[in-house]
């Protein structure tokens, strides 16, 4: 699919954006829940992060087929059907009478979760060109957040009614982000292929540009802290640290996201304009600095000022990556861009697990320290490649 020469967003991006806003809504939506949902089956906080974790495990596990798929079947198809998946698994996981129940299901919802995200990924790099892809990735990171934004909140309210009543509500915004896509997204495929039906740009090509490995990193600490500290321990941390009810965390993390939609398109306008490195430097700093703050909240008010610092980094987060790997890829997709994504599942994977089990034995400060470390040495490995690049 040749992307437009000028800059005018194409129709495509536009209609991705509104598929991640339906998504996000319902995911947003069981944010501030699934972690006392799990708990409520009498469960360590390490097995409430292996919940989190297992959705990431299965997405990360789907990844290296998703590629494949998308040659076999098309982008827009690949991405309908992987929302059908995660929507049945959320009915499933929302009816569960036990913890391994739940766990599984949520598992299940990860395969189709791959399925989605890698194709529609690929859809939105090879749509734009290099001078749009800060501002195209921040406009779909839009969609997430403004999803985002609701989501939470309508999760507390939800959960005032009954703990399982947002389960069923996500999976209703995943049935109409698929019909959307489905109905809406050219249907033409991305993915150039060879005679042989490779991708023409191979992984092992893309992996020895510094660039696309330096997105890949920003991608897994992300994951880390994100999915880890931020998803697992904050809702604990507000119910059982500040004594507050789950309707709180919600609201904690709308605002948040208010922050991180409203400088979401100025972040991705730098990141087109100013450039990749010193953007992804920039958010790396103050998403590290925000997690060092959280744990030593006294009260809400902390907890809601170091949230809006991690959603002003994380609008920086949401972009530059992103951008650098259209940039690698040339906005071919296939392997490269599940790879990119495969990268975010890995910490998604391990960091609810590790701040799950540092947070059983010791302070949450350890625990929220651990991924505030990773992103503090990424920073500064990426400011010093971009000196390196200058000199």
């Amino acid at each position: 699919m040749p992307h437009p020469s000028t800059d005018q967003m194409p129709r495509d991006v536009w209609v991705l954006s509104l598929v991640a806003l339906l998504v996000a809504i319902g995911f947003g939506v069981m944010v501030p829940v699934l972690p006392v949902f799990a708990r409520s089956f009498s469960v360590s906080q390490f097995q409430v992060g292996a919940v989190i974790s297992a959705f990431a495990l299965a997405r990360l596990a789907m990844g290296p087929f998703c590629g494949r798929l998308n040659r076999a079947i098309g982008e827009r198809v690949a991405l309908g059907s992987g929302i059908g998946i995660v929507a049945l698994s959320t009915v499933g996981a929302g009816l569960s009478q036990s913890y391994l129940q739940l766990l599984v299901l949520r598992g299940v919802g990860g395969i189709g979760s791959a399925m989605f995200s890698v194709a529609a990924m690929s859809l939105l790099l090879a749509s734009v060109g290099p001078q749009l892809r800060g501002r195209a990735s921040a406009l779909y990171s839009g969609g997430f957040l403004i999803g985002g934004m609701a989501g939470p909140a309508v999760g507390g309210l939800l959960a005032a009614i009954s703990i399982r009543a947002p389960f069923f509500f996500y999976a209703a915004t995943l049935v109409l982000a698929g019909g959307a896509g489905l109905a809406l997204l050219s249907r033409r495929a991305v993915t150039p292929t060879d005679k042989t039906g490779e991708a023409v740009l191979a992984l092992a090509d893309v992996w020895r540009r510094p660039g696309y490995r330096l997105a890949c990193a920003a991608n897994f600490t992300t994951g880390w802290q994100a999915q880890g500290a931020r998803s697992t321990l904050v809702p604990l941390l507000v119910v059982e640290v500040l004594d507050r009810p789950t309707s709180w965390t919600g609201l904690a993390f709308a605002v948040a996201a208010i922050v991180q939609a409203v400088l979401l398109q100025p972040a991705g306008r730098l990141v087109d304009t100013w450039g990749r490195r010193p953007m992804l430097a920039a958010g790396l700093v103050m998403c590290a600095a925000s997690s060092a703050l959280i744990p030593f909240a006294p009260n809400m008010a902390w907890l809601v000022v170091s949230l809006c610092v991690f959603g002003a980094g994380s609008a920086v987060m949401s972009t530059a990556p992103t951008a650098m790997v259209g940039d690698a890829t040339a906005g071919t997709g296939g392997t490269p861009v599940a790879v990119f994504q495969m990268a975010s599942d890995l910490g998604s994977i391990i960091g609810p697990l590790a701040v799950g089990a540092l947070a059983d034995h010791y302070p949450l400060p350890i625990a929220f320290g651990i991924g505030a470390a990773l992103m503090a040495v990424l920073g500064a490995w990426s400011a010093s490649s971009l000196r390196r690049a200058r000199a």
